[in-house]
C-alpha cells in the first residue's frame, strides 16, 4: 500500500514549476497531488503522478534531479477530527511523521504521509481499519 512520490529539485527561479508541469503534460502524465517547499536557493517539488517511471524518465531527460520516496496515502472522511484520529493512531504507535500534504474533494480527503517507518505505518493504519490508497487506485477515486 505504498505510493512512489517524486521529489524534483528546482532552482528558485521563475518558470521552474511551469517547465516541470509542461514536461509532464507533454509526456501524458497527470499530477494528482503535489507540494512545494523552498529555500532561498532551491525548492523541492514533491508530487504523485499517474505514471512514475515515465515521469522520472521525462524529467531526467531534461536534466532534472529526481528521487523517489515511498509514502502512504490515507483516505479518510473530509470532516472535523478525522485526520486528528488517524494522526493520533500513528503517533501512539511511536511513528514520527516527517511531512504530509493533503487534498480533499467533497466528502473525502486523501493525505500523503511520509512517516519515518512506512511499513509499520501501513500495518498500524490497516490494523485500525483505516483506508489506504494504492498508487493505481488514486486515479479511480
Amino acid at each position: 500500500m505504498l505510493i512512489k512520490q517524486l521529489s524534483v529539485f528546482l532552482e528558485n527561479k521563475k518558470g521552474r514549476f511551469s517547465a516541470v508541469s509542461n514536461i509532464l503534460g507533454k509526456a501524458g502524465i497527470n499530477m494528482s497531488a503535489f507540494t512545494v517547499s523552498e529555500s532561498s536557493d532551491f525548492g523541492i517539488l514533491r508530487l504523485i503522478v499517474s505514471n512514475t517511471e515515465e515521469a522520472v524518465n521525462a524529467l531526467r531527460a531534461e536534466s532534472y534531479a529526481v528521487s523517489l520516496t515511498d509514502v502512504v496515502c490515507l483516505h479518510c472522511p473530509n470532516q472535523p477530527g478525522a485526520l486528528g484520529k488517524a494522526i493520533e493512531i500513528i503517533t501512539n504507535a511511536g511513528i514520527s511523521i516527517e511531512y504530509m500534504y493533503a487534498f480533499a474533494q467533497g466528502d473525502s480527503a486523501n493525505v500523503i504521509i511520509r512517516p519515518d517507518d512506512t511499513g509499520r505505518c501501513v500495518d498500524v493504519l490497516q490494523a485500525n481499519k483505516l483506508t489506504l490508497i494504492a498508487a493505481g487506485d488514486l486515479y479511480k477515486l
